[in-house]
């Protein structure tokens, strides 16, 4: 009996098992296949903090979400259609995220005694028996036993077999959903080209699982989800750090620049440095320190030589790189600095996500210390707000913090990469002659208020830095009281005057006055604007604006904000931009905080949205 198939407008797929079952990768693999067809598409990543947690418990289950389609997509999805559950454990971390009347699809396998006690279930309780899963259309399935029947003549050993048993899903995924396998066979091919007995266990496993669905009766639907209806361009999957990491080497090619990147590897900023290390052939030189001191001061020695000095980390490693960050302000050199947010404080919740380290990034240095902060909003706006940062420190000839968080940082989602000549002008203009009367002024300043940038080594442009208060335009030590407070207003008027060339502050989504405004920053943006598009569907007076710029804001800010009755700001934090705004404009904005290491589902922001405007 032939399936009937089915189309749909989009899926929400999660994949979950133990943190050795290579769900990561399956659902990296299922991922570039819906990006090459030419679906919209969200991910989100969600793995344990250890590097092998106990297996089969809990604390090591290991979970890829993917949302695709034929119509927009803007998050991962608040609950999934699909769930892959390869144990017990991956199905009690899971199963509140599945739709009621989902597709649950289980590897029988898991769920033994042996699995049931390690994720705490009693074996009389086991939820393949107990009709606990009525609600959902169950698949079932014995992965192992038909990984292990399809290499029953490999010449590998059962543990080797048994790593292959997540091809084995993917293939009957891609059955389900009318995908082609070419892709995954290509990326097999690559990685295990030289490991013929793997490469044949692999792609063997994969046809088993497609060949399973073809072959078995009970399947009674198939699915398919066309290509969007986007833009037309050129596109590339693209996760947060990658583009982070292509903005920063485009705007050190748009400004002629040598891109330095020191360093020390944390989660979830490393693959920043890993993606950077790979374009040597752009001149990008990456240096990984033997700790967060010593690469923020290698990036500043790399500033000072006339470089595009990069560095990156998260929360605590910031924290450790503060005083080299007023080092770098007092010295006036342009610096980017990445925090790629985590959840806190201390080491925290290393691989979940959080938006806590905004008051840190405005304030958490000694001294008055201003810095410029901007902030991306998904996983492609990485590339925009890394360029972004890069011609702000070098325009402004300051050090420059951008945050991004795990949730965008591992996201992935389609990018329409620019051409070279859409992107704005980066001009340097390195020191070359005196500037006042026969002699050189380091801190005399432009319009801008922006110093000259003067490469050691220029003859007769010898100059003295440091970190001691220096002399106006002299740059001479100087602890006279009056000085320290005109230095101390200079340097915050020129961090405010950014304003005066950042873009004015849009709406994404709704009009620019009504009765409620959603302002977001960061990653919440998917959210904010998938619930208030909902919302507007349905009649409500809702808008929604995400900050990019948030030190200094842009010029515009106050004039919208009080043109909205009410403003909520919903963040992943106890409540910090309320603060900045509430401070600054003196208005009653309304917080929805939410601080569990996870995003917000748009559901949430579209039930605030409701209540509000009570309707």
């Amino acid at each position: 009996m032939e399936p009937q198939n089915e189309v749909l407008d989009n899926v929400i797929i999660k994949f979950a098992g133990d943190s050795g079952d290579g769900m990561q990768l399956t659902g990296t693999q299922f991922t570039n296949t819906a990006a090459l067809f030419g679906n919209d598409l969200s991910t989100f990543p969600d793995f344990p903090a250890e590097i092998r947690a106990p297996q089969g418990t809990i604390a090591g289950v290991s979970g890829y979400q993917l949302h695709f389609g034929s119509v927009e997509i803007y998050t991962p999805g608040d609950f999934c259609d699909v769930l892959v559950a390869m144990n017990a454990a991956a199905l009690k971390a899971n199963q509140k995220f599945l739709r009621k009347s989902g597709i649950l699809i289980v590897n029988t396998d898991g769920f033994d005694p042996k699995n049931l006690r390690l994720a705490g279930i009693a074996e009389t309780d086991n939820p393949l028996e107990n009709h606990s899963l009525d609600n959902y259309k169950v698949i079932r399935m014995d992965v192992t036993k038909m990984t292990r029947a399809a290499l029953s003549e490999s010449s590998l050993g059962v543990k080797e077999i048994d790593r292959a048993k997540n091809m084995f899903v993917l293939g009957f995924l891609y059955w389900m959903y009318n995908r082609p396998m070419e892709h995954t066979l290509k990326f097999l091919t690559d990685k295990f080209g030289k490991k013929p007995d793997i490469l044949d266990a692999n792609v063997k496993v994969l046809k088993a699982g497609y060949n399973f669905g073809e072959t078995r009766e009970e399947f009674t639907a198939r699915f398919t989800i066309g290509p969007a209806k986007i833009t037309p361009g050129t596109y590339r999957n693209i996760m947060g750090n990658q583009a982070t990491a292509l903005g920063l080497i485009a705007a050190a090619q748009k400004s002629g620049l040598q891109l330095f990147c020191g360093t020390y590897p944390i989660t979830p900023a490393s693959d920043i440095l890993h993606e950077l290390s790979k374009h040597k052939n752009f001149g990008v030189k990456t240096f990984q320190a033997e700790d967060e001191i010593a690469a923020i001061a290698s990036t500043i020695g790399a500033s000072f030589g006339g470089s595009l000095g990069v560095t990156t980390s998260s929360g605590p490693g910031i924290a450790l790189k503060t005083e080299a960050m007023g080092l770098a302000l007092m010295l006036e050199l342009p610096l980017v600095i990445i925090n790629v947010q985590r959840g806190g404080p201390s080491t925290g919740l290393p691989t979940k996500t959080e938006q806590s380290d905004l008051l840190q990034a405005v304030y958490g240095r000694n001294g008055e210390a201003p810095i410029p902060v901007i902030a991306a909003a998904t996983p492609s706006d990485c590339f925009n707000m890394a360029y972004e940062a890069c011609r702000i420190a070098l325009h402004s000839m300051t050090p420059v913090i951008l945050l991004t968080d795990g949730y965008i940082a591992n996201g992935a989602e389609p990018w329409m990469f620019p051409k070279s000549a859409d992107l704005k002008p980066i001009t340097v203009n390195f020191a070359k002659e005196k500037n006042s009367e026969n002699k050189f002024l380091p801190y005399k300043r432009d319009e801008h208020l922006s110093r000259p940038w003067a490469i050691p080594g220029t003859k007769g442009l010898e100059h003295r830095i440091g970190g001691i208060e220096k002399q106006h335009e002299t740059g001479n030590i100087n602890y006279d009281a009056a000085n320290h407070e005109f230095m101390v207003k200079m340097r915050e008027a020129k961090v405010e005057k950014i304003a005066d060339f950042i873009p004015e502050q849009t709406v994404e989504v709704g009009t620019t006055k009504g009765k409620l405004l959603i302002l977001g920053w960061g990653s919440t943006f998917g959210a904010i604007k998938s619930a208030t598009l909902k919302a507007r569907e349905e009649g409500y007076d809702v808008s929604h604006a995400q900050l990019r710029y948030i030190k200094p804001f842009p010029k515009n800010l106050g004039e919208l904000l009080y043109s909205f009755e009410k403003v909520i700001i919903p963040e992943m934090n106890s409540g910090q931009l309320i603060k900045m705004i509430r401070d600054k404009y003196l208005i009653p904005a309304e917080g929805l905080n939410k601080v569990q290491g996870m995003p917000f589902a748009a559901e949430e922001i579209y039930t605030a949205i409701t209540k509000a405007l009570g309707k």
